[in-house]
This record gives C-alpha cells, structure tokens and sequence, in this order.
C-alpha cells in the first residue's frame, strides 16, 4: 500500500512534466579537410531537428537529425578525397540531465550521402533553459566522431517545445 501511495504522490507531483519535446536547431558544423592548398577547416551551416522523449526529469533519449547545407570535400585515407553533397546526420542519443539545465547527450549514428555513409559516435552538452509555456532555449556543442577517423564539432541554438 505504502509503495502504491508513493507513486500516485508521485505522478500528482510531476503531472505537469512534459515527456516530448522537439526543437529545430541552427548550428555551424566545424569540418577539417585538406586540400592541395594544406589543411584547414571548413565551416558548414547545418540545420536541424531535434526529437526526444525524457522518461522523467533527468534521463531521455533522442532521435537528433542534421544536414550541412554545403558541398565540401575531406580526405580520405592520405590522398584520397571524398566530395560530400549536403550530408544527412542522423543519431540516436541518450540524454542526462545532470544539473538543472545541463543536458550531456551521447550516442551513435550516422552520415549519410549519395559518395561515402559514415557511422557516427557523438557525445555533446546542452544548456537547456526554459522561459514559460514549456518553451525553452538551448545553445549546444557537438562533437562527432565519424567512422573514417576523422571528427567535427559543431556549435548551435535551438527552440525547444515540450508537449
């Protein structure tokens, strides 16, 4: 009885608590390539979608989605270079809430584009702060490791909505 009445307790408490919430994000995707002028940095505008489902008010998960929205090209194993035509970035993430705002994600996934599909480990933190009507705002740093060696870190904003 006594755990019975702890869980309603419980579910009265957080029956405001919203489990979805889905956020378009604008990030700048840092890409280190080589050309045959050296090695530099490429900076791509990504767009992206963001759609998560939280069990309770620390732990989540997340189906996180972004495109680069330019043509670019990487190396690829010494001398060898790959042309990426606005890759598809899709990974499936765990999310924990370790302070009140703080988000840390981590996950795997993939790239994906008509020359080369990559498989993704990402890792990244959120700053998740709300300002009314389950509305919040969330600047983010990503970092991705892709599949060929090589990594991209990405920084960006997003509108959260909870429902």
């Amino acid at each position: 009885m006594f755990i019975l009445t702890s869980f309603i307790t419980t579910a009265q408490e957080h029956e405001n608590f919203k489990h979805f919430r889905i956020s378009p994000v604008i990030t700048h995707t840092f890409i280190p390539t080589t050309t045959n002028e050296g090695d530099k940095t490429v900076i791509v505008p990504t767009f992206g979608l963001d759609l998560e489902y939280w069990l309770n008010e620390k732990w989540g998960f997340g189906f996180h989605n972004d495109i680069e929205l330019e043509t670019f090209i990487t190396e690829k194993e010494h001398e060898t270079f790959v042309e990426k035509e606005f890759p598809l970035v899709l990974t499936f993430d765990a999310l924990y809430k370790f302070k009140e705002h703080w988000v840390f994600v981590l996950g795997a996934g993939g790239e994906f584009e008509k020359n080369e599909n990559l498989f993704i480990v990402r890792a990244g933190i959120e700053y998740e702060v709300e300002f009314g009507n389950h509305w919040d705002v969330s600047p983010t740093i990503v970092y991705d490791h892709r599949s060929n060696n090589s990594s991209t870190w990405g920084i960006g904003i997003g509108i959260g909505k909870r429902f």
